[in-house]
């Protein structure tokens, strides 16, 4: 029974969560109800303390400005005392013109019977202020006349009220009676606004509303008027807003229940489909992985984690460098791994060597697609992998069998003639240098001091040396031995492969140019066989131009690209006319009648051996573009990289 209860409470709180919105939407609207209850009095008693502090301080400043022009009142008596009456005394006094700038109305000298003696400026011209009580200021002038200042009250509450608290408050000087003397506004009782709040405080001091009376307006008052009060009570606005609030929300919370039904049917739905989603995912061959901008890895599928040995748990979250990442490559990989998450990923794939949690080094193909969410917006990279480290054990047996075939080929074929070429050049090649040898010291004991000669012959001997070197490294080459990496500048090499060929050129009517990029650093490379590159291709397209009418020009430049150096060798020839490299530098396949077709096929083996890639392809502005890359060396590769 007791079990029964708590399962039927439970179910009645499920079911009645829906009502809880509209169960605090009630307790807001109280609370936010006395809130502003409680809000308005708190305004309207800090109103009514501004208030009182604004009369108190405006009453202060209007008593200053009379008792200031009051002072300047005995000032202008006292000099005038001893002076003949007359109103071209007082028009010409600075005094006088200075009070009517400010707040004069008029100035007046009586003598003792009251009779004017002078006025500046006329009663005509003093009539501005005729609407409005006007208020006067008497000093005597000497023992026998008076001087009497007339000024407006209006004028005074505009000119001594400050502009903000005018704005503010409607000011006024008003009676005992309630009888208003003078406002800062021409109509400043406005019953249509209602009752609003005001505050007044007494004048103190005489105010003289007649020149001739002795008593002083002592009932006179300043009284403020607020503008602008606040709500006294909630506007019936807001209980509009109320009653249309709490309908709305009824509306609202019998819309979130269906929705919450519907929400929950789609749950369901939706885990099902998860359920089917991952169960085709975990079963796919081609490992998944989801990563963010920063490659936070966000996804993988059952297939990547067996691909690199980890669990999922331990992969998703994980952030560059990955634990799959082979240590010996680390750096390589991240800069790969940059350039991948910035967009620059190969949409053909790429391959890639990773580590198995156990060791094992697996050959992966990678393909890297955008991710998009729902809204359309890419949010990273979605990567599916392939492994192809049993393609690629396939892929190099048979490399490795098609290079032993070429290779016994070439030895097949080349190996008697290379020895016997090297047995029958080096007589003949020793026979030169020495003959070199002997005629230059012939010369040197007869006081031959002729440079050219001289300088020809030492230039003999260079090159007959550099022909039995060449020879040796061919030979070295034919008989399966490693090429000597040494680091050598490329451009010396090519300078001087140029060098051999330019006469040969030359007689060939053709023009060979170099365009060498400055700053290219030191490569690791046999400078032997790639001078013997350089002269292969550039006499294979000096070959080519034969055929052709019109300027002959081969152009031989050099760029850095990337952790490689190119060298391009352009003619302006026929072209390959549809052939691809693969065609070209197959062994014993060659373009002349007299051709063995080895040349290509060597060179290629050549660059392959220096971690190269020889290419062929039609030059842009007609002829043939051979090229090959070498790889710069590490000291060489953080230098280019640190630049």
């Amino acid at each position: 029974m007791p079990r029964l209860q708590a399962m039927t409470w439970r179910e009645f709180l499920h079911r009645g969560l829906w009502l809880a919105p509209l169960g605090l939407s009630l307790v807001f609207v109280l609370g936010v109800l006395g809130w502003v209850r409680a809000n308005e009095a708190e305004e309207q008693e800090q109103q009514r303390q501004t208030l009182i502090s604004d009369a108190l301080s405006t009453e202060a400043q209007l008593r200053d400005r009379i008792d200031e022009e009051q002072a300047h009142v005995r000032q202008l008596a006292a000099a005038l005392a001893g002076q003949a009456p007359g109103s071209a005394v007082l028009a010409a006094h600075p005094e006088v013109n200075a009070g009517l700038r400010r707040l004069w109305l008029s100035v007046t000298w009586l003598d003792a019977r009251n009779r004017v003696l002078a006025e500046v400026p006329s009663e005509s011209e003093a009539n501005r202020y005729e609407d409005g009580l006007s208020l006067h200021l008497t000093a005597p002038v000497g023992t026998d006349s008076v001087l009497v200042i007339r000024y407006a009250p209006a004028l005074l509450l505009k000119r001594g009220v400050p502009w903000w608290l005018a704005r503010k408050y409607d000011v006024q000087l008003v009676d005992s009676a309630d009888q208003v003397i003078a406002s800062s506004t021409e109509s400043p009782l406005r019953a249509a606004q209602g009752p609003r709040p005001s505050y007044r405080v007494a004048l103190t001091g005489p105010l003289r509303a007649s020149p001739l009376a002795q008593a002083a307006l002592t009932d006179a008052a300043l009284e403020l008027t607020l503008r602008d009060p606040s709500p006294t009570a909630i506007r019936p606005l807001a209980w509009v807003l109320v009653a249309g609030f709490l309908p709305l929300i009824a509306v609202a919370s019998w819309l979130l229940r269906r929705q919450m039904r519907q929400v929950q049917r789609a749950e369901v739905a939706g885990r099902t489909e998860a359920a089917w989603r991952r169960a085709m995912e975990d079963s796919a061959l081609v490992a998944l992985r989801a990563r963010d901008f920063d490659g936070r890895l966000l996804y993988v599928n059952r297939t990547f984690s067996d691909m690199v040995g980890l669990p999922v748990e331990q992969l998703v979250g994980l952030l560059p460098p990955m634990p799959y990442w082979p240590p010996d490559a680390l750096a390589e990989v991240t800069e790969r791994n940059r350039r991948n998450l910035a967009g620059q990923a190969p949409r053909e794939g790429y391959e890639a060597r990773w580590r198995h949690s156990s060791g094992r080094m697996l050959d992966v193909m990678v393909f890297e697609s955008p991710l998009v969410d729902a809204g359309g917006r890419q949010i990273g990279w979605m990567g599916s992998i392939i492994d192809i480290t049993e393609r690629k054990r396939l892929e190099d047996r048979e490399r490795r069998q098609v290079e032993t075939l070429a290779h016994n080929a070439r030895l097949t074929m080349l190996g008697e003639v290379a020895s016997t070429l090297a047995h029958e050049l080096n007589q003949p090649l020793t026979a030169i240098a020495s003959y070199g040898a002997g005629l230059s010291n012939s010369l040197a004991k007869l006081g031959v001091q002729d440079e050219l000669v001289l300088g020809a012959l030492q230039r003999l001997g260079q090159q007959a040396a550099q022909a039995g070197r060449i020879v040796a490294r061919i030979r070295e080459f034919l008989t399966r031995r490693e090429p000597r990496h040494e680091p050598c500048d490329l451009h010396e090499v090519i300078t001087a492969a140029v060098e051999l060929l330019k006469r040969d050129c030359q007689r060939r009517g053709v023009a060979l140019e170099m365009h060498l990029a400055p700053g290219v650093p030191t490569v690791l490379a046999d400078a032997v066989l790639i001078e013997q590159v350089v002269i292969n291709l550039v006499r294979n397209a000096a070959d080519a131009l034969q055929s052709g009418e019109g300027p002959r020009r081969i152009t031989v430049s050099s760029r850095v690209a990337g952790e490689f150096v190119r060298v391009d060798v352009q003619d302006n020839g026929p072209g390959l006319q549809g052939r691809r490299v693969e065609q070209l530098c197959a062994p014993f396949y060659s373009t002349k009648a007299d051709g063995m077709g080895m040349g290509l096929a060597i060179c290629r083996s050549i660059i392959e051996a220096h971690q190269g890639v020889l290419d062929a392809s039609d030059a842009g502005s007609g002829g043939a573009l051979f090229s090959f890359s070498l790889p710069l060396s590490r000291q060489a590769q953080g230098e280019t990289t640190h630049a």
